[in-house]
């Protein structure tokens, strides 16, 4: 299955092509179409989402079926025309982008009526020009369209987060000063490569990076590289940007940026750590593998350390991505097959949690008018789906079987074991313990803790659940993770361990 076959004919061969631009042609349709017939903008949105989920489900399909698979844009071949490529590595990434995107579109469509009353089809351009540029910051094979794609992304997702409400512009401004530096070093880095070997299609500077290990060029290109994309996923201490961004941006934009931006970018670590660069060298040095994860389990056990210092929910797992980000990094620099495993495993399984609970608190907010912990009492009668399904997302970010959060943990601590790497391996238990602590208390509060009205305790609750539009995605996002625990080892076995370069132990 290590072969590649080329995508030649047949409507099979465009799927590659028609997962990214099937989306980017639909947020022209949408600006148009939107500007004259606004409630159109929302039903054309959630159709190229579908029908770009569809062509990647495809390209999943053919991935296991036939092994990698190269798309040529235009028809020129690489290194001289661009190249996307489908492999082990990003084919399940792209169906978690089309099915997370998909299912936030139908989610949020109450809530983008009630913060958008006028230009809908604003929303919904920004939304689909993100998911575009994240597809094919996924799917590209050359390291300056990736740059390219980045920007994209980071653009939308800067004004997707400026529409907020209070201090969301300004949280924007400060997340657009801290991305762009990003960007430079990220561009920097590539600029390094490309002097050095005259390419920027990813197998081509593989194979002219092994010549040139002891280039001080190369090595420079691979830090800058290193810190641009640490910058764009949030890794402490470059994470300052994170916890405003999401928490300040309205519920329709954080419940797709949320759970999807840090992982994409997580992919990018791994892509050029082990596609461009490769293990061999990214794993030369044990003194900087130590310093990577001795800065991850800092990441980790201060990201859950503030995660338990606030009073808002939302504001609470924009920390816990901040702890959840250290567990990618860490886990990738323990140099092992179980920690790259848990990995790329924990992309698909932390993307699946993070929208299960930034939708459970958006419910939250649009019945309750707000998300801080003074509306919990009562909520497991008042809204007993919504509280069920953010149980579930609760004990999969804890790490409680059958859920998925539990075996990616299992994965990433099987990595520290053969790593030796016990300080990462507290971390990740410290981080695990800190979340029961958390969402216990949460679910103290709504479970047992008497409501008060008008200085008296509330006798009779009656329920009041979020229209079905918001509950059923919500409900169908649990479950999943329960499903995606379920099927832990066909995913590993079907696709994620071919993603496993030879050699690492």
């Amino acid at each position: 299955m290590n072969h590649e076959w080329v995508m030649q004919s047949g409507w099979i061969s465009q799927l590659p092509a028609l997962v990214v631009i099937i989306p980017f042609f639909m947020a022209f349709i949408v600006a148009l179409v939107g500007w004259s017939h606004e409630d159109r903008a929302i039903f054309l949105t959630e159709i190229g989402l579908l029908l770009s989920f569809l062509a990647s489900i495809g390209c999943l399909f053919v991935v296991v079926e036939h092994g990698p698979v190269s798309y040529r844009m235009a028809g020129w071949a690489p290194p001289m025309g661009i190249e996307y490529r489908v492999d082990f590595l990003n084919a399940l990434v792209l169906v978690v982008i089309t099915s997370c995107s998909l299912i936030s579109v139908f989610f949020s469509k109450a809530i983008v009526q009630r913060d958008f009353r006028t230009r809908k089809e604003h929303f919904y351009t920004l939304y689909l020009l993100l998911v575009t540029g994240l597809l094919g910051i996924t799917i590209t094979h050359d390291a300056f369209n990736l740059y390219v794609l980045v920007e994209i992304s980071a653009l939308t997702s800067y004004a997707l987060i400026a529409m907020g409400r209070g201090r969301a512009a300004f949280s924007a401004f400060q997340y657009v000063m801290i991305g762009t530096i990003g960007a430079c070093f990220y561009l920097i880095g590539v600029g390094y490569l490309y002097v050095k070997t005259g390419t920027l299609n990813m197998s081509d500077l593989q194979l002219l990076i092994a010549d040139l290990h002891d280039s001080r060029a190369i090595k420079s290109a691979f830090v800058f590289i290193m810190l641009g994309t640490w910058i764009k996923m949030g890794l402490f201490p470059l994470h300052g940007w994170l916890p405003n961004a999401y928490s300040d941006a309205k519920d329709s934009a954080s419940c797709l940026i949320a759970p999807l931006m840090t992982k994409v970018s997580v992919y990018i670590m791994l892509r050029l750590m082990l596609t461009v660069f490769t293990p061999s060298y990214v794993f030369s040095n044990a003194i900087a593998g130590e310093l990577v994860l001795a800065l991850a389990v800092v990441a980790i056990v201060v990201g859950s350390l503030k995660a338990l210092k606030q009073t808002s929910l939302k504001r609470m797992l924009t920390y816990i991505i901040v702890a959840e980000v250290g567990y990618m990094v860490g886990g990738a620099w323990t140099a092992t097959a179980s920690g790259l495993t848990g990995v790329m495993y924990h992309i698909i399984s932390d993307a699946a949690m993070t929208l299960c609970m930034f939708m459970a608190v958006a419910v939250i907010s649009f019945k309750r008018g707000r998300d801080t912990f003074d509306v919990l009492p009562g909520l497991y009668k008042r809204m007993p789906l919504t509280m069920a399904a953010f149980t579930v997302g609760a004990f999969s970010l804890i790490g409680i079987p059958p859920t998925c959060g539990f075996f990616s943990k299992w994965y990433l601590l099987s990595g520290a074991i053969d790593a030796h790497a016990w300080h990462y391996m507290a971390a990740l238990i410290f981080s695990s313990l800190v979340n029961a602590v958390l969402f216990f208390r949460i679910i103290e509060k709504a479970f047992i803790e008497p409501v008060h009205a008008a200085g008296a305790e509330a006798t009779v609750i009656e329920m009041d659940e979020a229209p079905l539009r918001m509950t059923l995605p919500l409900v169908f996002v649990a479950i999943s993770l329960i499903a995606i625990g379920v099927c832990t080892n066909y995913i590993v076995r079907a696709v994620i361990q071919y993603a496993i370069p030879e050699g690492v132990g």
